[in-house]
């Protein structure tokens, strides 16, 4: 073996971080290091396609914590180094440098990569995905001389890169697929409210758009549709998902598919092997305990923090309700719970005033909420999701109800 540790933690991102973290904090004593396939130590990534890329927060400000933290806790970092086998029988990584690395334990937290839109000029200079530091500070470098970008995908990436863009003054063009925005994650009325307010800000919002090509010569210069327009660009921002980042887990025999499978401790099928975060696909209980992958902080975080404690002997089953969060314009968008496969919808308070939430229920129980400036319903309907309640659905309507009194 090249390098030899008790715990290695394959990714540097939210969820690797915290599961060194969390490790510390448990008392755990032994020998940990982080597996990180870019140069820097860990960082936020949710700020690369909002407050990072608008110039609010510099690096430091989004770093998960300083070099000096690591070097205290012992936690070592091994950066720009992508793991590319492993071997559960020799419990050891290997790199791509070639690299052997052995561990007693092993944590994969390797989130995803973008998912490149499948059509010609997708590797045009110009034509970026929103993943890394690296990502955003290249999309920075050409604002200057860019007067108008395309913005392919609805979901939460897109939708806060084209308002940065359009807060730069840009020309902004969005194009979704589907028939709404947020489509995956959010109901018609969220949908159509965000759509309404990005129109207001000047981007151009296409709906059910069929991409046929993205056209430059070396650099991008336009994006051709199936019937032939060409819509002119000297950027095209995709945020079209992500895959999630497993092929070495899985060609070492680990089951999964969709990400890799793992049980209510965050075990994979491979002895002494976790697997958390983005990548992991999990039964959930706020999802009818279906298997899903949940791409947020909290879900890495959580995950983490539960793989420490259960590194450490405590028996704990993952059972996190899951939240998120959106900053567009001066909109702050909080949700908690799952609102896949509701059957009914509650709109409380009004969109007009740019304060509502959309209450999601499913056979008359709560399974998630929406909050647009509205972090009141947003703190106190976290309880009617974690205690799967049924109120009456007129009450939930009355925003003058505080959601507390139904609990």
């Amino acid at each position: 073996m090249d390098l030899q540790f008790d715990i290695v933690i394959v990714g540097a991102g939210h969820g690797g971080a915290q599961a060194a973290v969390a490790l510390r904090q448990n008392k755990f004593e032994g020998s940990i290091a982080v597996i990180g396939d870019e140069p820097e130590l860990p960082y936020e990534r949710p700020p690369l396609s909002k407050e990072y890329f608008q110039g609010e927060k510099t690096f430091e400000r989004i770093m998960i914590r300083p070099a000096a933290f690591w070097a205290e806790r012992n936690v070592e970092m091994l950066l720009n180094r992508r793991v590319v086998s492993v071997d559960p029988e020799a419990h050891s990584v290997t790199t791509a440098d070639g690299a052997t690395i052995g561990y007693g334990q092993l944590i994969w937290a390797t989130g995803g990569s973008p998912r490149k839109i499948p059509c010609a000029g997708n590797d045009l200079t110009g034509v970026h995905t929103v993943r890394t530091r690296a990502d955003a500070d290249r999309m920075t470098a050409e604002l200057d001389g860019l007067t108008q970008a395309v913005v392919i995908g609805g979901g939460y990436i897109g939708l806060e890169a084209a308002a940065v863009l359009a807060k730069f003054g840009k020309k902004v063009v969005l194009l979704e697929a589907l028939d709404r925005v947020l489509a995956r994650v959010a109901g018609e009325d969220l949908s159509r409210f965000y759509e309404a307010e990005h129109r207001a800000h000047g981007v151009e919002v296409r709906l059910g758009a069929a991409i046929d090509s993205i056209e430059g010569d070396g650099k991008v210069s336009g994006v051709r549709m199936k019937d032939g327009e060409v819509i002119p660009a000297q950027m095209v921002i995709v945020g079209i998902g992500i895959i999630p980042a497993v092929e070495p887990l899985i060609a070492a025999g680990a089951e999964g598919g969709n990400g890799v499978a793992v049980d209510h401790q965050c075990r994979t099928s491979l002895p002494n092997i976790f697997a958390i975060g983005d990548c992991a696909l999990h039964s959930n209980g706020f999802a009818d305990d279906m298997p899903i992958r949940l791409e947020s902080v909290q879900n890495a975080n959580d995950q983490a923090t539960l793989v420490a404690k259960t590194i450490m002997g405590q028996e704990l089953a993952y059972d996190a309700v899951p939240w998120f969060w959106s900053n567009q314009y001066d909109l702050k968008l909080q949700t908690v719970g799952l609102s896949t496969g509701h059957d009914a919808t509650v709109l409380r308070g009004d969109p007009a005033n740019r304060s509502f939430s959309v209450i999601y229920l499913k056979e008359g129980r709560v399974i998630a909420l929406d909050c647009v400036n509205a972090t009141r319903d947003y703190v106190q309907g976290r309880k009617l999701v974690v205690d799967r309640l049924s109120p009456d659905p007129a009450k939930l309507a009355d925003a003058e109800m505080l959601l507390k009194e139904l609990i």
